[in-house]
């Protein structure tokens, strides 16, 4: 805008029920999204349990431990979360998530776990 004018708010949204997130991702019309998803553990014959890495920064196990990953590159760990200690968690973040991003997708971790209660 210039100056004197006047800053509109403009709305973005889908203009037809085909253009939604969840239509374009079933459709594969991806050229814009980032998908990301949970990394998957592996199993440690040691500890007999699936583990991930956390390259140190997660000190004990628990079921709110998570690593979120990128679609395309299953190696770039986009966000990890876990438990340190009995009170204290850990939270790393990089692009392209930003602070608040990660922040809530880290509180959803406290709700609860389904499987687990």
């Amino acid at each position: 805008m210039l100056d004197g004018e006047r800053y509109i708010r403009k709305q973005i949204k889908p203009t037809s029920d085909r253009d939604g997130i969840m239509e374009r991702y079933r459709l594969r019309r991806m050229d814009d999204l980032c998908v990301l998803q949970n990394k998957a553990p592996v199993w440690n014959e040691d500890t007999q349990s699936y583990v991930l890495n956390f390259h140190g920064r997660v000190t004990q196990a628990s079921v709110k431990n998570f690593q979120i990953v990128h679609d395309i590159d299953p190696d770039y760990i986009v966000m990890q979360f876990g438990r340190v200690n009995d009170e204290q968690f850990t939270m790393d973040f990089r692009y392209p998530l930003s602070a608040l991003q990660a922040f809530g997708i880290a509180m959803t971790s406290f709700h609860g776990k389904l499987a687990c209660e």
